[in-house]
């Protein structure tokens, strides 16, 4: 009997000690488990990109009867029958708080080398490195601080009669008209295999660059062309190219030239990068009809400031981007912009261009250009859905005019 009680004792001994254990073994998990979603959500402005868990797309499968009706796929008729909750899925998408911190070292080395260069003598004296505003705010601040106009023969040192004869008279806001829908088609390599050409070319004005063609690529980027933004670089190295080549003899050719930090136009006139003056007026010569607008330089800078301002870190003291300034044009010109793989879809590649075979991560995240805080605003204003932005690199984007401000 006393071997019976003491063989009690020990059992239940044994059960409490592992029923202890086992409360203290799950505190522990729990603590673990808070740690990690916390550390992961104070390290989760610092990432460039941010996986999503979304509901899967069926309707994608829907089609359209005769009568006006919507058919369900056989495999969405499936799920429905069974009552079968489609599972979600991970899409990885662009953070708008992306830092250079996760940039990788060649590319954090470029910015610090553009920073301590500072080659347009940037003295920026804005609000800096504070916390973003409301997109709302921010797309007033593009609306009243940008000033969008074109070198007209008035603006001096241009307002002379050999001036005159070179410079489009008209107004490019009544060449244009009043545009609902626009696109603006990245050269990115990863609109390669995209199947968006047919999506493009259905809107009202699209936007293209540099020496981006569309000949051979059609399925993928369309053919239409209402505006095309060049750099001074390719109207000055590749001038040859430039006037014979006919795809640049369509559409509205619009110019830009990096210039010192907010100078006036006669000094950036006497301080241009590419001195393209006498390439420029050798094209009019040989294109006297074709609309040709070179950019007010007052654009870049005012955008650049409105970039530091929304920023949380120092950017590159550097013009904004081709894409960038496009982006806020055709923002001013049009009620709707959608913007093709500006922001990376899940065909994100480190190819260059969709027309080239280079490689750079630098094409994506920038080097020189402040690439990736443009991407973080882009993000920030967009309006369409991150499933557009995963599936079709497409953003949308609000014009300017319709900015309560």
């Amino acid at each position: 009997m006393v071997h019976f009680n003491l063989l009690r004792k020990w059992v239940f001994g044994i059960l409490i000690f592992i029923l202890v254990l086992t409360v203290c073994l799950w505190k522990e998990t729990q603590k673990g488990i808070y740690i990690s979603i916390k550390t992961e959500s104070q390290t989760d402005h610092l990432q460039l990109w941010k996986w999503i868990t979304v509901k899967s797309e069926m309707g994608q499968n829907k089609t359209v009867n005769g009568t006006g009706k919507v058919t369900l796929s056989n495999k969405e008729s499936q799920v429905k029958f069974n009552n079968i909750e489609p599972k979600p899925e991970k899409i990885k998408v662009w953070n708008k708080y992306s830092s250079s911190q996760f940039l990788q070292p060649r590319l954090q080395m470029a910015r610090k080398r553009y920073l301590k260069m500072n080659k347009y003598h940037v003295k920026y004296t804005g609000p800096k490195n504070t916390a973003k505003l409301s997109p709302e705010q921010v797309l007033c601040q593009l609306q009243k601080k940008i000033d969008f106009r074109m070198i007209t023969a008035s603006d001096a040192p241009f307002n002379t009669p050999e001036w005159e004869t070179y410079l489009t008279k008209t107004n490019i806001s009544m060449e244009l008209g009043k545009l609902g829908r626009c696109a603006i088609v990245s050269s990115a390599g990863s609109i390669k295999n995209s199947h968006l050409g047919a999506e493009i070319d259905s809107h009202d004005a699209v936007l293209r660059f540099n020496g981006a063609p569309t000949k051979g690529f059609q399925v993928d980027v369309g053919e239409k062309t209402t505006i095309r933004l060049v750099n001074s670089q390719l109207v000055t190295v590749e001038e040859k190219t430039f006037v014979s080549d006919v795809q640049f003899n369509f559409g509205i050719i619009i110019m830009w030239d990096p210039a010192p930090y907010h100078a006036s136009i006669y000094e950036w006139v006497q301080k241009p990068d590419f001195q393209f003056f006498e390439s420029y007026k050798h094209y009019r010569e040989r294109h006297p009809n074709q609309p040709f607008y070179i950019l007010n330089p007052y654009i870049q800078w005012q955008l650049w400031d409105i970039l530091q301002e929304n920023s949380l870190e120092d950017i590159q003291p550097n013009p904004p981007s081709s894409g960038m300034l496009g982006i806020v044009l055709m923002m001013h010109f049009c009620d709707e912009v959608n913007v093709y793989e500006f922001i990376p879809s899940k065909r994100q590649t480190d190819v260059c261009h969709y027309y080239q075979d280079t490689f750079d991560q630098a094409c994506t995240l920038g080097a020189y250009h402040p690439l990736l805080f443009e991407k973080n605003m882009v993000k920030h204003l967009s309006q369409g859905t991150d499933e557009d932005i995963y599936n079709y690199g497409k953003v949308t984007l609000p014009g300017l005019r319709k900015a309560q401000c």
